[in-house]
């Protein structure tokens, strides 16, 4: 799958991968809370040599019930975490806007992966990107990243989608992916 001279590079959801979802939004860092494992799966992914990233819709932002400040809180929540376990992310992108605002950045639109692509400057085809909703699913495809879905979060809702490709692999949760993706890449 990755060539030796080829940057290792995993894009992750962060709602419904790294932590728990909540339809009412992550709206504090109280409220951001991780899903068992995650954290040490990620640890695990940075240990193999693989740079995480996470490309996260946040639309909260648009609806006024949180500011940027908040989400930079949440956000070191999330990486204190990481660290606690000895894991890290190389990157956080997230998309602020709402879903009437037009913008390329909201997945299912490539946006996030693209300035994730120039960040890094690395082609992303191939590159596994997990979520849990069609709309991560449909971004990553769309940049030619290899999609894998999480039953965690909105993952299983997710499954009865007509449009959800037969193809996806899917998995409990994100430290089983890793599981997969470690054993693949050893």
């Amino acid at each position: 799958m990755f060539s030796a001279d080829r940057m290792r590079l995993v894009v992750l959801d962060r709602d419904g991968v790294l932590n728990k979802e909540s339809d009412a939004f992550i709206k504090s860092p109280a409220e951001w809370v991780p899903i068992a494992g995650s954290m040490q799966a990620v640890a695990r992914l940075n240990q193999a040599g693989f740079r995480v990233v996470v490309a996260t819709n946040q639309s909260g932002i648009a609806r006024g019930l949180l500011d940027l400040d908040t989400l930079g809180l949440i956000h070191a929540k999330m990486r204190d975490a990481l660290s606690d376990v000895g894991g890290h992310v190389d990157g956080i992108f997230f998309c602020p806007h709402g879903p009437g605002d037009g913008c390329n950045c909201r997945k299912p639109l490539p946006g996030l992966f693209q300035q994730i692509s120039e960040r890094f400057d690395v082609d992303l085809a191939g590159v596994p990107a997990i979520g849990d909703s069609l709309r991560d699913l449909q971004a990553a495809s769309a940049v030619g990243a290899s999609p894998m879905l999480v039953r965690t979060g909105k993952g299983k809702r997710t499954l009865g989608s007509p449009d959800l490709a037969a193809d996806i692999p899917v998995f409990d949760d994100l430290a089983a992916a890793v599981d997969q993706l470690l054993k693949v890449n050893d």
